[in-house]
Formats: C-alpha cells, structure tokens, sequence
C-alpha cells in the first residue's frame, strides 16, 4: 500500500472514530427514550461511511468491474452537472463509493390508521418529526411493522436506495454513491442524485411534504435539462418510456388517494350507508388493483409496481403523498424565473422561513398557476 492512500485510510478512521463519539453524545443529549434505536441507526449509517472509498481508488483499481467504473464516471459527471447547471451543493457528497451487501440502503417503516392516510410520525434530533422510521436492518423494519399491526394500524415496509444525512456530515465525506442505485438507467441515476442533493439545500424540520415535494421537483427539472444536454437518443427514448409509466401509475395513485380521503371523511354515521366505510374502502382499492392491471396490458406487461400494488395500504399511500403533495407548485415556483436555478432555490429558501400556516397558503397560491403532474 502506497503512503498516500495509508495516511488517507487513517485519515478517515481517525474521523470515524469521531463522529461515533460526537454521534453517541448528541443522542444521549436529545434525553429520548429510544436511545437505542438512535444508537443503531447511528452505527448503521457509519458503516456505510466506513465501506465507502474515493470513486478515484476504485477507477484506479484492475478488479473494479469494467461496468462499475463506466457507472462511476457517470455518476462524476452527473455530480459536476448538478453544481454547475442546477446551483446543487458542490461539496465532499458523492465522491465516493460504498459496496453494500443488500439491496437496499435502508428500510422504512410507515402506519396509518384504518381510516386515514395520515401518517404516523416519529421525531428525531436535527431531522424533526417525520412519517416513516428507518432501519438497516429488514428484520427489524418487519418486526417493526408487525408490532405497529398490532396496535391496530396500517403498516408498509419499504426499501429505499439513499438517503440524505442534509449536509450535516460532509465533514465525514458526504453521502456517498451506493451499490443500491449506481446501476439504475442514466436518467434514474440523475434524478436520484439530483434529490438527495436537493435536501442539502433547503430542509424543513417537522414537514415531510415540504421537503420530499422540492427535492422531487428537482429531480424532475433537473433530469429534464440533463437529458436534454447530456443524453443520447436512446438514452432518452428509454428514460420516455420509464416516466411516462411512472407518471401513469403517479396519476392513478393521486385518483385512488382522493377517492379514499373522500370515504374517510364521511365517517360511519354518514347517510345513506352508515358503518359502511369498510365496504367502500374495499371497493376503492379493488378499482385501483384493477385499474392497475389495465395500465400493466398497455406496457406489454411490464409490471414495475407489482410489488408496491400488492401490498398496497393507507400507510403506502399515506407514504407516497408525501413526494407529491407539492411538486406542482415548486415547478411553478421554478417556471416564474425558468432555468433560474440560483433564483429558485432563494424563492424556496424564503418559502421554508415562513411559520407553516403561511408556507401552506402560498403553496396552494402557487398550485393555482400549474395544473398537478403525476
């Protein structure tokens, strides 16, 4: 081993071991009774930190896949997009590269009661409180899951491929690129990144749909601008076709979530069917599975949303709404000063300064202007 990369691996353990330290007082500090849950998910998110290397050592390794290298020096360059063309944060995020043996980063845990797709929230220290409970470990998001059944609630388990630790630990190295995403198709890839560096520029603590909205607009504003520059024709004719799926299946699951919204707001006592919600609920996700089928037919049998459909509850929905509630108005928002983007995320920074009541009003002003994209 060669003195530099030496000194850089002990270097970094050296920065580990502080943040296990600087991590275990900031939780003690927060005086919450889940300490260990927070101490967990404090060592799942460090080994992560400690598997990643700088994406130059793996380019410069012969045993790094050839396909591997091909994805990282995309991923570089989608990096120096995102700086130099969206205004994103242009920091130690994303400059290196974590093999993880999973398929996901994490697995999220949602639950909403019977009758509502109002989630259940969890609080933490800096993120605030927010409707889902991660976990590196699946078992312990299923078991999760089973107690929160139990008490009566809706549950839904879900993988995610990244998070965002907001900028806090760029210190550490950043969020590194993972395995759980550095193969998804080059529009994908973009958007992926793109979002989580979105929560590095504006973050909400206690508003989940604020957060999760913009990033997602940006995510889509900014894939547009990358394959319109950057990507091949075939490239983009397989990113159509992998979006215009996605926003069917968005457009479908918005019609199915107002239809539940408007069951759980009557209540049993509403005339003329009272106690009848249970039948209603029944029908409205038998429509949508149905509905579903139908899209599936005109995909030549594609089924990307297979999995999310079957087990679909209040907690998935309840779920999802969270990455759309907003995104229309943040487009908006954007198409007041297009390709702005330094102009947009101020616009957004003096939105997130607003007391929530009013942050509120002036999204609904803004959906106005935009008619709602699946």
């Amino acid at each position: 081993m060669s003195p530099a990369p030496f000194w850089r691996s002990r270097q970094i353990a050296n920065r580990l071991a502080q943040a296990g330290i600087w991590l275990a007082v900031a939780l003690l500090a927060t005086g919450c009774a889940d300490t260990g849950y927070l101490l967990d998910s404090a060592t799942g998110h460090l080994k992560i930190l400690q598997a990643a290397r700088p994406v130059d050592d793996w380019l410069a390794e012969d045993s790094t896949p050839l396909a591997l290298k091909q994805r990282l020096l995309l991923a570089q360059d989608i990096r120096r997009f995102a700086v130099s063309k969206l205004q994103l944060p242009d920091n130690a995020s994303y400059h290196r590269y974590a093999q993880l043996p999973r398929r996901a980063a994490v697995w999220n845990v949602a639950a909403a009661p019977a009758y509502s797709l109002t989630l259940k929230t969890w609080c933490f220290p800096v993120a605030g409180c927010v409707g889902y409970r991660g976990y590196f470990d699946e078992l312990e998001a299923k078991r999760e899951a089973e107690a929160l059944r139990a008490q009566g609630l809706e549950a839904s388990v879900y993988g995610v491929p990244a998070y965002s630790t907001l900028g806090w630990l760029n210190w550490l190295g950043g969020d590194p690129l993972l395995s759980t995403f550095i193969q998804y198709p080059q529009g994908e890839l973009a958007r992926m990144i793109f979002h989580e560096l979105a929560h590095q520029v504006v973050y909400v603590k206690d508003d989940t749909a604020f957060n999760e909205s913009f990033a997602t607009a940006v995510e889509r504003l900014g894939s547009t601008a990358w394959l319109a520059s950057q990507a091949n024709p075939s490239v983009q004719a397989e990113y159509a076709g992998f979006d215009a799926r996605r926003r069917a299946f968005r457009a479908l699951t918005a019609k199915t979530r107002q239809q539940l919204q408007a069951i759980y707001a009557l209540g049993d006592d509403a005339p003329p069917d009272a106690g009848a919600r249970e039948t209603r609920k029944r029908a409205a996700y038998a429509e949508f599975r149905l509905a579903y089928a139908q899209l599936r037919q005109g995909w030549g049998g594609l089924g990307p949303y297979d999995a999310w459909v079957a087990n679909a509850n209040n907690a998935a929905f309840g779920a999802l709404a969270a990455y759309d509630d907003w995104v229309a108005a943040f487009e908006a928002l954007f198409n007041r000063q297009p390709g702005d983007w330094r102009a947009f995320h101020a616009a957004v920074r003096q939105l997130a300064e607003l007391p929530r009541a009013e942050r509120t009003q002036r999204l609904q002003q803004l959906l106005a202007e935009k008619p709602s994209l699946p």
